[in-house]
């Protein structure tokens, strides 16, 4: 505890502190949620992540937007590279927006807690396992969650596929429904240049107990991402079969799928 505070007063510079000092998080007297938040370890991310951000991938947001201020909100988006680092790159642009930023929560592969330091560090980064008894709870307590209904299909894909959206689940679709939160797409156009991915070594996957071991250049490549946000898309409470519940997952995908060739169609070049 005493390395992050130090680490905090090092790292944090005192605008940046205030600003998500303001944004409203529920933790207990050491700074933590129930799920493993950290509020000093947050910003001692965020602040590491700046130059990442503005200087390594040179994100451009745009739509950011229609995020409500308040309120449960599902940021739903295609998934890629290999490395949550769309869920990072999404998360930060929230965090620091102005006005009415946001602090998202991410939900993570079940692999990643089961690496060690690495599942406690995402934790308090604010990701937390992707469940959807966990993404209830959060949205119950208003809080802004990303998901990727690729799941690891969309994070796995080889570079052939990229872009290419794969199967969506439909299980973000039952909780907006349930907790009345819009859903605002996302394209994220540039992450799946950051690590491509040309095979699976699947057996060596299985016998690790991991979800993929792609065979790939080992460093992450400086992509320019860009990041589109949708308008929210509200659906009715009502009681609905399986197959408009599919729909309304479809309607979703089209909207990402338009945001992604926006992005394509925007960007000059892969770096």
């Amino acid at each position: 505890m005493k390395v992050r505070s130090l680490l905090k007063r090092v790292l944090v510079p005192g605008d940046l502190d205030a600003q998500l000092d303001a944004i409203e998080k529920p933790v207990g007297s050491l700074g933590y949620d129930p799920w493993g938040f950290n509020v000093d370890t947050n910003k001692i991310a965020v602040a590491l992540f700046k130059p990442i951000f503005e200087k390594y991938f040179r994100v451009e947001v745009r739509g950011i937007e229609n995020v409500p201020a308040d309120g449960p909100v599902l940021l739903t988006g295609n998934h890629s590279g290999q490395l949550p680092i769309d869920g990072t790159l999404i998360a930060y642009a929230l965090a620091t927006r102005q006005p009415h930023p946001r602090l998202p929560r991410a939900m993570i592969e079940r692999f990643f807690p089961t690496v060690p330091y690495l599942g406690n560090l995402l934790n308090q980064m604010g990701g937390v396992l992707g469940d959807p008894v966990n993404c209830s709870k959060m949205l119950s307590r208003n809080e802004a969650v990303i998901v990727f209904p690729e799941g690891i299909r969309g994070s796995g894909k080889l570079y052939r596929e990229r872009y290419q959206l794969k199967r969506f689940g439909n299980g973000f679709m039952y909780l907006s429904m349930q907790h009345n939160a819009p859903i605002v797409p996302v394209g994220v156009v540039g992450c799946e240049e950051t690590i491509p991915a040309i095979a699976n070594i699947a057996p060596l996957a299985r016998m690790l107990g991991i979800p993929y071991v792609p065979v790939a250049l080992p460093l992450i490549l400086p992509a320019k991402v860009i990041l589109n946000f949708g308008e929210p898309m509200q659906f009715d409470q009502k009681e609905c079969s399986e197959e408009e519940v599919t729909r309304r997952v479809d309607s979703v995908k089209a909207e990402i799928s338009k945001l992604i060739d926006k992005g394509l169609q925007e960007r000059e070049g892969l770096f």
